[in-house]
């Protein structure tokens, strides 16, 4: 026959918060271990979907579908790709450079509205008796329609100054405002690059990506130099408005290229290629920190168990009372896992209110966001661990013998 339970939830409840309010100081120091443990997992697991979106957000602000040409295999171009496929950035730019010859091989291809070279070299600009480090970039006047950069004052340069090699540029917000306080003072003045003196035409409006609002954009003619004496590009850039000639566009572009340069010499890839593999990774990286941010958790089950130990030494004589009017070995071990699973859930709603709060605080300055997933997986595992840790001592109260327990002092 089945053994009923003799206390309803509501009298388990009400029990366990009884003996949580006669010992305030031990309950608050219990459960703080699994409030640091799901504030732990859910602020990592916010910060990870935040770096997440602010990559996204970079994509998205790019005003056409992007197809880059990059040195070495950077990504497999077997069937399948993802991230197994990815190679190293770094390691892949040791291999071939572009020049102007691909550049202008690549122009004659159709269905292209917009294609730069990229040239990039980090160093140092001087402007009103300021030093910056920032990059500086050399690209066509293509690359404010394909990157979607504003101008906010003044101009950006024109074909005739690419092919002039004018000493012109366009400052970036944030290397404007570091050279000359207000962004907008920096028009019409004059900057030095590698001893170089260039005329500011524009300043870009502020993007929100680091790289382009530090950047000085140099027409890449002009970098034919001193700066890049090797007249090579690390990249080229080609925006197509139309969605459906992506794929044939990029088939013309290796085409192209296979002229020249063996298959796994060079890379064509799309934006949302890199999206989709950054996103996998981004997945990998979330199970990491909540494997890592579970450790606080375990501990703070560890915790839970032993103070449930030590309840149940203090409550010796009361488990025997208890057993001797009546109450079963069920009803005692429902009594004290009771108290062990209200203790760790309340303390991962804690954690998660705490963790809400933050994270509100951060999305002012990064895009971090809670979801619903990461808020089911951190409350169960933190009922989980009441369960599991609290089973082990409740079982010790159940099993006790009656007579030996109210003697005991």
């Amino acid at each position: 026959m089945k053994i009923k339970l003799r206390d309803g939830w509501y009298d388990l409840l009400r029990s366990a918060f009884a003996d949580f309010t006669r010992n305030k100081t031990r309950t608050f120091l219990t459960a703080l271990g699994i409030t640091i443990g799901v504030l732990s997992v859910v602020l990592l697991i916010a910060l990870g979907l935040g770096l997440k979106n602010y990559i996204n957000q970079q994509f998205e602000s790019l005003g056409a579908n992007l197809v880059m040409v990059m040195p070495g295999n950077a990504f497999s171009q077997s069937e399948g790709g993802g991230m197994s496929n990815m190679r190293s950035m770094g390691t892949s730019f040791m291999g071939i450079t572009f020049d102007e010859q691909d550049y202008l091989a690549l122009n004659r291809i159709g269905n292209i509205d917009y294609l730069t070279p990229l040239f990039y070299k980090s160093g140092v600009i001087e402007g009103n008796n300021q030093r910056k480090t920032g990059s500086i970039e050399g690209a066509n006047e293509d690359i404010f329609n394909l990157m979607n950069v504003e101008i906010m004052v003044g101009d950006a340069f024109s074909k005739a100054d690419v092919s002039s090699r004018a000493k012109k540029v366009v400052l970036g917000y944030s290397m404007a405002e570091s050279l000359f306080y207000d962004p907008k003072e920096a028009y019409g003045k004059s900057i030095d690059i590698d001893n170089q003196r260039f005329k500011v035409v524009g300043v870009a409006k502020k993007k929100g990506d680091p790289d382009m609002d530090d950047a000085v954009i140099v027409p890449y003619k002009t970098t034919f130099g001193t700066l890049n004496p090797n007249k090579t590009f690390y990249s080229i850039y080609a925006g197509i408005s139309s969605k459906d000639k992506v794929a044939e566009v990029k088939e013309q572009m290796k085409t192209v290229l296979l002229k020249k340069y063996k298959k796994d010499e060079f890379s064509v890839v799309e934006q949302t290629e890199i999206l989709n593999t950054i996103n996998q990774i981004f997945t990998v990286i979330n199970a990491v920190l909540v494997a890592i941010g579970s450790i606080s958790l375990l501990v703070g089950g560890i915790g839970i168990m032993n103070i449930m130990y030590a309840t149940v030494t203090e409550r010796t004589k009361e488990v025997g009372i208890r057993r001797a009017i009546g109450a079963t070995e069920r009803d005692i071990m429902m009594q004290f896992l009771a108290e062990a699973v209200t203790l760790s859930v309340l303390g991962g709603v804690l954690g998660l209110i705490l963790a809400t709060l933050i994270v509100l605080v951060i999305r002012i300055f990064f895009p971090a966001s809670i979801n619903l997933l990461s808020v089911i997986i951190t409350f169960a595992i933190s009922s989980a661990i009441g369960v599991g840790f609290g089973v082990f001592p409740a079982r010790r109260a159940a099993k006790l013998p009656p007579i030996e327990a109210i003697r005991y002092e």
